[in-house]
């Protein structure tokens, strides 16, 4: 009787083990992004070259590249915040709803806030306007691409990948991104597509 009370529970967390790592975990992985984008290097990649986690999401913008760039060029904390969902990532403050000209002005080794105090963050390793953003911290690397589609509309990419360190903090990090940046991302890119068509 007593090993029928382990046997269950372990019978079920093997199947939801094995039912993220077979569903959820490649759709997560790939969100909106076609197997072409999915496999195609980008650029940073080669910062990160074994990473833990890899996930590239993309949409569909119904503008063009030079009007979506700036409405990624002033996000983080304290800017224009993450389009998000605010209440997580933006101190509860609503992300902005048009270009703001005082944060359009980024370059290379600017760091985009992402504590209250804007003291952490990732920094920008490259820009290339309107096109390629990339930006970076020692183990991850988190790039944009803008792909013109036709003269009216952006393919919008996005990869980040990551190899933590292993300590305890790096780790519990690593395991909240896992579970969490799809719908952070998603959102993300949806509030984008809605803000920069319009």
């Amino acid at each position: 009787m007593r090993a029928r009370h382990v046997l269950l529970p372990l019978a079920l967390l093997s199947g939801a083990v094995a039912g993220y790592l077979r569903w959820y975990r490649p759709w997560q992985l790939t969100w909106g992004a076609t197997p072409d984008e999915v496999t195609r290097t980008m650029t940073g990649d080669d910062l990160v070259p074994h990473p833990v986690f890899d996930a590239t999401h993309a949409i569909t913008i119904e503008a063009p590249p030079h009007e979506v760039w700036p409405w990624l060029v002033q996000v983080g904390v304290g800017r224009a915040g993450w389009y998000s969902y605010d209440l997580l990532d933006n101190l509860g403050r609503p992300s902005a709803t048009q270009i703001l000209p005082q944060w359009q002005d980024l370059a290379v080794g600017d760091v985009i806030p992402m504590s209250p105090d804007g003291t952490q963050g990732i920094e920008v390793l490259a820009l290339d306007e309107p096109s390629t953003m990339l930006w970076g911290s020692p183990g991850t690397t988190w790039v944009w691409q803008l792909d013109p589609v036709g003269a009216t509309a952006t393919r919008l990419v996005t990869r980040i990948r990551s190899r933590p360190k292993r300590d305890p903090g790096s780790l519990a990090f690593a395991v909240l991104v896992e579970l969490t940046d799809v719908w952070m991302m998603r959102k993300m890119l949806l509030t984008l597509r809605e803000r920069a068509a319009a």
